[in-house]
């Protein structure tokens, strides 16, 4: 088969396909012939080789959308319509950057719709992200007023969609003044140019701060969004957008302020799959259309990861296998 290993830390340009033995199956786990799957920021950064729990070779990639091909000892059917995503899947084994995958039976979902295998593509990871971050972590209502520090990366986007489509008042920041458009296009109620400190822009619109921050930035920005925090209020961090995993300095006394909350996302632990059902199913009541910035094929990988390097991606980028 077809597949993208991951020998080394390496450029964009040096991906390429190469064939590889097909997997074989076995006792609780399931073949899936993968139709498409969506690029990711941790495969850039496992690629840039930041990623040391990742053992190298891999065939990375973190979801994928695809049929059973075969459904070993699961109770699955062959040529069921399935999904997967995080759990290890292109970390701990070989994941989506291919055309089949050996999927532990645990971790691949069956779906009930007939979206086209691109837009379905767009939707795991990034939507499961943004959904499970509002209404899980967050525990996002009507009338809240939520900030999205981040808000045009793609997860962001979708968590504006998915703030707005329940009347939730939203304030999306941007680093990127072209982008402030299409933000309000989006939606969002407000846009912040975000040039570091952007408490001054916020508290003339909001004088006590926002009860809701959805933290996409990252240890760069946490501080300053903390402190916008109103009496009750939560911050969800759930990206890392800004490159800095750690922070030289952080005092929990100090920089939390008094009666709020601040709690964190992982997509790769703890998934609910409770929470993937009620995803689809909030995108299918409220007619959700998920922004999809460009489709390439497995063999265009390198391109994929150049524009995806390159910030220009207005939407997920989605590779199809042919």
């Amino acid at each position: 088969m077809k597949a993208v290993v991951l020998e080394k830390a390496c450029a964009p340009q040096d991906l390429y396909v190469k064939e590889v033995p097909m997997p074989k199956v076995k006792p609780g786990w399931v073949l899936v012939k993968i139709k498409a799957f969506g690029i990711n920021r941790s495969e850039i950064y496992t690629r840039q080789g930041h990623s040391p729990s990742v053992k190298l070779p891999r065939i990375i990639g973190i979801e994928c959308v695809g049929e059973i091909a075969d459904p070993s000892d699961s109770a699955m059917k062959m040529g069921q319509r399935v999904v997967s995503l995080m759990g290890g899947l292109g970390r701990e084994f070989n994941g989506s950057y291919a055309e089949y995958a050996l999927i532990p039976s645990g971790q691949v979902y069956a779906i009930n719709n007939e979206l086209d295998w691109v837009k379905l593509a767009a939707i795991p990871e990034m939507y499961y992200t943004a959904y499970s971050s509002l209404f899980d972590s967050l525990m996002l209502t009507a009338g809240d007023t939520l900030l999205i520090r981040g808000g045009t990366s793609s997860v962001g986007v979708a968590a504006l969609q998915l703030a707005k489509s329940i009347g939730v008042t939203v304030v999306s920041t941007t680093r990127n003044k072209q982008k402030v458009e299409q933000l309000n296009k989006l939606g969002a109620d407000h846009v912040l140019l975000d040039e570091g400190d952007i408490q001054p822009q916020l508290y003339s619109t909001f004088p006590n701060g926002v009860n809701k921050i959805l933290e996409l930035v990252g240890t760069v920005t946490l501080k300053n969004s903390l402190g916008m925090l109103d009496e009750k209020g939560i911050l969800c961090m759930t990206g890392i957008l800004g490159g800095e995993w750690e922070m030289e300095s952080f005092e929990p006394m100090v920089d939390i302020p008094s009666g709020t909350y601040f709690t964190q996302f992982d997509s790769g632990v703890n998934f609910k799959p409770q929470l993937l059902t009620k995803l689809f199913q909030h995108i299918e009541q409220f007619a959700i259309e998920v922004p999809i910035a460009r489709v390439f094929t497995l063999e265009e990988i390198s391109q994929a990861h150049l524009l995806m390097e390159s910030n220009g991606a207005n939407g997920k980028i989605v590779i199809v296998n042919t």
